[in-house]
């Protein structure tokens, strides 16, 4: 059972993700929230599996919440999970979305979605997967950064990978998937895996879509690379 946490100040949205999901077979809707700031408490309490998360909230945003929430459950002592945060929003080249991702968030969803998009959302990131292809995240950061250069504050030192690791890391912030990289550097698929959750291990990363942010803002890839 996929328990889900859902937050929108939107009433008559967030009634209608409520009843789409509790209609669904094999998801529990856990709790709601009409900001960010009463989304922080709601995850904390009901320990939900998923967070559908409105980006665009009065109060605290979408953005503040993600990174507060996933910060509080990475410093949990249980050491569980923590949730996988799907980002709502209306345009997919959208500031606030790769804000989103690079705050840890595991994939975002357009509120224009079908039922069936948005079921087989909230299941793939329940199962650890990003919601789009890294090409498509990639399209989306490179948007970004075309239009206002590199992060300043981002971190620029990789020297805590191997070089195996930042080849692997790289490779997928270029799109490729685990097959693709393991068939490129002649390696197992569980090997790429290996290397990669050791790479979200020593860099304190919580998805995958935040790995490819974090490449391309140290300048492991550059913008427009083949």
């Amino acid at each position: 059972m996929i328990r889900v946490l859902v937050v929108d100040d939107q009433f008559l949205i967030r009634a209608g993700l409520v009843a789409l999901l509790r209609a669904a077979p094999g998801i529990e809707v856990v709790g709601e929230a009409t900001d960010g700031e009463s989304a922080v408490e709601a995850a904390a309490s009901v320990r939900p599996d998923v967070i559908l998360m409105d980006i665009r909230m009065p109060g605290t945003d979408g953005i503040s919440a993600t990174e507060r929430i996933l910060t509080a459950a990475s410093a949990a002592p249980d050491g569980a999970e923590p949730p996988r945060i799907l980002v709502l929003t209306t345009f997919d080249l959208d500031q606030y979305v790769y804000e989103a991702l690079r705050a840890g968030a595991s994939g975002f969803l357009l509120k224009d979605a079908g039922p069936e998009r948005l079921l087989a959302a909230v299941a793939g990131v329940a199962g650890g997967d990003m919601l789009f292809a890294p090409s498509v995240t990639r399209r989306l950061i490179e948007a970004y950064f075309h239009a206002s250069g590199p992060v300043s504050d981002a971190p620029a030192d990789l020297e805590v990978l191997t070089a195996r690791e930042r080849e692997v890391l790289k490779l997928i912030a270029m799109g490729m998937s685990n097959p693709e990289i393991a068939d490129r550097l002649f390696i197992s698929e569980a090997t790429v895996k290996t290397h990669f959750n050791r790479t979200m291990t020593k860099l304190d990363l919580g998805s995958r879509a935040q790995a490819v942010v974090l490449a391309y803002e140290c300048g492991l890839v550059i913008p427009g690379s083949p």
